[in-house]
């Protein structure tokens, strides 16, 4: 088992890999997260979902304690919830993870983010395709993760939502103007395709599905391959 004080240390000046975990073939689990070991992936991204916040159930905490306790890939953990607050302490044992919420549906964003870094974890904001941009701007100097969704909230497999990547670019472009030292992830049809465009408009973290690394057009490790061969400077 992995202790906390043995968490790789994250770097925020490269492109890194969040394999969506909903994503994942739950009964080759562990020949999975083993392949995420041997490749060196950056973080492992949870979708937390209630069936209220959005429709989907999805990931639980014993998922997360079962991962976090098996590698020291950092968990990075998206709460679709309602009430984000409520739910901090749950997720607390998982030290160094990020715990990203909604803050649209938070009365008190800043005092959710504060609570969380209090607890030992990475607060992270999700700013949706329909939440503008300006809504978040006040919060972000509490935040170390800004989840950009490129596609609504609630389900794996979704088209890419016209105007996002630009969305995408100029949340990098405020962060990077602002000075803040805030990750830049881009979640939502994270594709062969879409992956480039999501490089160039600033994006340093990218939540890969079925449309990339989780296709079926190759093995899972010739997949993140391919993906990070996408990703280089030079392709």
């Amino acid at each position: 088992m992995m202790g906390s004080a043995q968490r790789k240390e994250i770097h925020v000046d490269m492109c890194k890999i969040a394999p969506s975990m909903m994503c994942t073939d739950f009964l080759d689990l562990k020949h999975v997260v083993d392949t995420f070991i041997d490749e060196q992936i950056d973080y492992l991204h949870m979708d937390i979902m209630d069936g209220h916040y959005v429709p989907n159930f999805t990931l639980g905490v014993g998922f997360c304690k079962s991962l976090y306790e098996y590698t020291d890939i950092p968990l990075d953990i998206h709460l679709m919830i309602d009430n984000p607050d409520e739910h901090i302490d749950t997720f607390s044992p998982f030290t160094g993870s990020v715990l990203s919420f909604h803050p649209e549906i938070n009365p008190q964003p800043s005092e959710t983010l504060q609570r969380i870094k209090d607890s030992g974890l990475r607060p992270g904001l999700v700013l949706k395709p329909d939440l503008p941009l300006d809504w978040v701007k006040p919060f972000l100097p509490g935040v170390e993760l800004l989840n950009v969704m490129t596609v609504h909230p609630g389900y794996a497999g979704q088209s890419l939502v016209p105007g996002t990547i630009e969305k995408l670019a100029a949340s990098a472009a405020w962060v990077e103007r602002a000075g803040l030292h805030v990750e830049i992830e881009v979640d939502g049809n994270v594709s062969w395709t879409h992956a480039p465009a999501m490089r160039a408009a600033g994006a340093g973290v990218f939540v890969t599905g079925t449309s990339s690394i989780f296709s079926t057009e190759g093995s899972l490790r010739d997949n993140i391959g391919r993906f990070r061969k996408i990703l280089s400077p030079s392709a």
